[in-house]
């Protein structure tokens, strides 16, 4: 029988009603806690439970839920559930990758909050034995004539740019959006991908009665505390804001870097049992996950913990989410190897926790002394699981289009070059981006991690989201969403492999919003389905809300995929003079998954065999928008017919505007009959003007000058800072 005295009496304070409620649990969670432990819990153990009860960590709304998308595949090596997805991509390659958000921090503090989002996933990569190579991240703010939103995407983009070009990572994409739903509420996604021989796989296990737990890298600070609760909330008025603040963690990339090659020179030692990033509930967080997944028990001591200010209590140094920390479980034999490698990469490391049989996590003050927590080892999975109410589901919408009252002003005021963000990123770091930010997909050179042989073939990431579609129906918006990605990646040769997403949502507590996460997965899991795609990861970020508004419902998709051939760059987004203009693919009432599979295909062929001059998928804005952009990119201007209102802002999904040399017509006209794609030439590139005949005239002059100057202009506007 297990102790259930009070642990810790000496440590023990009052807990009250109140205490449970600012920590974030409901009476209901405090009374099961209650129940579990046959006893109130102390102050320590109520903050324990808080972090991992939280919904940024225990995803108790959404978990349900997730259980429907589609995790397996002949090529996963690992899915969800663990510090990042894996497949395997041949040649004794695996690819790592994972998605997360910092929405919360970034809102706050949004160089810190955005640089620590980065450190995070970086962690999680490098978890599973697999070394960074990319980072992409989809970010979302209010409109740039309000001076905040202009001030968090300033320190946004310098918290990414900062901390990945330190840490010496390149960033190779993503996208930035401006809306009023997001003026309040931005959105910081971050998505990173890694390489390793698919021998170096290693999974957070704590097994091995006796193993030690084996902190890495920085001292534990107060910043970050509280910061897996904070984040699952939302905001109300300015003084809760600013009371938040210190939950926001602060990072040091140099430190990250040290730590990434001392753990990857620990695994390829073989020196580590199993690996854990500690990011959202910090020292709890690691160390309770990997006892669980042992299937083990854990003794934590809390006063060998390296501090990096004095007087911290116990219950501080267990749930501080300061950045640049691993954990890893060592047998007793490769401690001295293990401290001495560590002190080679200059990382201070720490033995904190001893691997028992008990089945019990238990927070000590010296092993073998005062038991400060006592739970059991299942207390983090052990959270109730909420199934919302949902609101009543709506009916499915077909495609609406709606048609500006100025085609060509709308077309202009559609098009935004995002080279402002994006310039502040180094996105050569490896020298393997071929492709880089600006095109529809990323593609980087597969090379094997530890030989550096080139495969000849490349590894393409794209990350898609729409906030319009999927709150005007979050099943086919969703869908339309994996639509764009499968067809991004065709644009540059390439087949999906693996989708990992980020669930971006309002407060769950409000039936709607469970409604648009339950039709939103329901929506990601049939396109899926349908174009073979394995989900291997992901994130959920909920209460994303602020004064009572919920955000518009915004999944956000990250797909890799495969160029099976990498002989020539992709051809791009560009118009060259001379060469026709055709429109693969057809505008329908409803989306028709296989339509959307036959079309990538194609322009997958296409792009492959050197075919097409210049390709661009079709999405938001229509085909104004991906016509303008092509225009704006090349300098070359186009001609073209028979087109109305309606079909020019048609956002259907399935459709690609390519360029075409004379000489390849044929060739795209039989390609596009087999596949039963539809193929429509709409006209010629070139020239000083770009002409859709009776909608718009505008100078090529004029095209690119909005392109290239909106964005730059409107941060220019007035003061960045508040």
């Amino acid at each position: 029988m297990v102790d259930q005295r009070d642990p810790g009496a000496a440590y023990r304070e009052d807990v009250t009603e109140a205490l449970h409620r600012s920590l974030g649990l409901t009476d209901a969670e405090y009374r099961e806690i209650e129940q579990v432990l046959g006893r109130e819990p102390n102050h320590l153990e109520l903050a324990m439970y808080a972090v991992m009860w939280s919904e940024h960590c225990s995803y108790k709304s959404s978990k349900v839920h997730l259980r429907r998308f589609p995790t397996t595949g002949e090529h996963v090596l690992v899915g969800p559930g663990e510090g990042a997805g894996v497949v395997d991509v041949g040649d004794g390659i695996a690819a790592a990758i994972r998605i997360e958000s910092h929405n919360h921090p970034s809102a706050l503090e949004p160089y810190q909050g955005a640089a620590t989002g980065a450190g995070g996933i970086l962690r999680d990569i490098f978890s599973v034995g697999a070394r960074p190579i990319a980072v992409m991240d989809p970010l979302r703010v209010g409109p740039l004539d309000d001076p905040r939103s202009r001030w968090l995407l300033e320190g946004i983009v310098s918290g990414v740019s900062g901390y990945g070009n330190a840490v010496g990572v390149p960033t190779v994409g993503g996208e930035v959006v401006f809306d009023e739903t997001y003026a309040e509420n931005p959105l910081v996604n971050v998505l990173c991908l890694g390489l390793l021989p698919v021998e170096r796989l290693v999974l957070a296990r704590a097994s091995g009665v006796g193993n030690l737990a084996v902190l890495l890298g920085s001292s534990t600070g107060r910043d970050g505390i509280g910061g897996a609760s904070m984040a699952s909330e939302g905001f109300s008025d300015d003084g809760a804001e600013q009371a938040k603040r210190p939950a926001v963690q602060v990072g040091d990339p140099f430190e990250e870097k040290r730590l990434i090659e001392a753990c990857l020179t620990l695994l390829d030692a073989g020196l580590a049992v199993g690996v854990q990033d500690l990011g959202a509930a910090g020292i709890t967080g690691a160390t309770s996950e990997t006892a669980g997944k042992g299937e083990s028990g854990m003794d934590v001591d809390v006063t060998v913990v390296p501090l990096r200010e004095p007087g911290m209590e116990p219950w501080e140094i267990m749930t501080s989410e300061s950045q640049e920390r691993m954990l890893a479980i060592v047998t007793p034999e490769d401690l001295d190897a293990v401290v001495s490698l560590c002190e080679r990469w200059e990382v201070q490391a720490t033995v904190i926790g001893r691997v028992t049989d008990t089945g019990r996590y238990r927070v000590v003050r010296g092993f073998g002394g005062e038991v400060l927590a006592d739970l059991p080892t299942t207390f983090a999975d052990d959270v109730p699981i909420h199934e919302r109410p949902l609101a009543v589901a709506p009916p499915r919408r077909p495609f609406a289009v709606e048609v500006p009252s100025d085609p060509q002003q709308a077309l202009l005021d559609s098009l935004c070059d995002m080279s402002w963000v994006s310039s502040q990123y180094d996105s050569q770091l490896f020298l393997n981006t071929v492709e880089g930010p600006g095109g529809d997909a990323t593609v980087l050179r597969l090379k094997h991690p530890t030989t550096g042989t080139d495969t000849g073939r490349a590894l393409a990431l794209t990350t898609d989201g729409n906030h319009r579609w999927c709150a005007a129906d979050s099943f086919v918006g969703a869908e339309m969403v994996v639509c764009e990605s499968v067809l991004n990646l065709a644009c540059v040769g390439a087949r999906p492999l693996a989708l990992v997403n980020c669930l971006n949502f309002g407060n769950p507590e409000h039936p709607e919003v469970m409604r648009q996460l339950s039709d939103a997965i329901d929506g990601m899991s049939e396109a899926c389905r349908a174009f073979g795609i394995p989900v291997v990861g992901g994130n959920v970020s909920l209460y994303n809300e602020s004064r009572g508004r919920d955000i518009d419902p915004t999944p956000v998709v990250g797909l890799l995929g495969m160029v099976d051939r990498l002989d020539r760059r992709p051809p791009g987004v560009h118009l060259v003079d001379g060469a026709s203009i055709v429109l693969l693919g057809e505008v329908t009432a409803e989306l028709d998954l296989r339509a959307v599979s036959n079309v990538a295909a194609l322009v997958r062929g296409l792009v492959l065999d050197g075919l097409l001059e210049g390709v661009h998928d079709i999405a938001d804005g229509g085909l104004a928008t991906c016509l303008g952009e092509m225009v704006a990119r090349s300098g070359v201007g186009a001609n073209l017919r028979g087109i109305d209102a309606a079909a020019l802002f048609s956002e259907a999904p399935g459709r690609v505007l390519a360029c075409v040399a004379p000489d390849s017509l044929g060739e795209l006209r039989r390609r596009s009959a087999e596949a039963g794609a539809d193929c429509s030439e709409l006209g010629v590139a070139g020239g000083a003007d770009l002409v859709v005949e009776g909608l718009v005239d505008l100078a090529v002059a004029d095209v690119v000058r909005t392109y290239r100057d909106r964005l730059p202009a409107a941060m220019a506007a007035g003061a960045l800072h508040e």
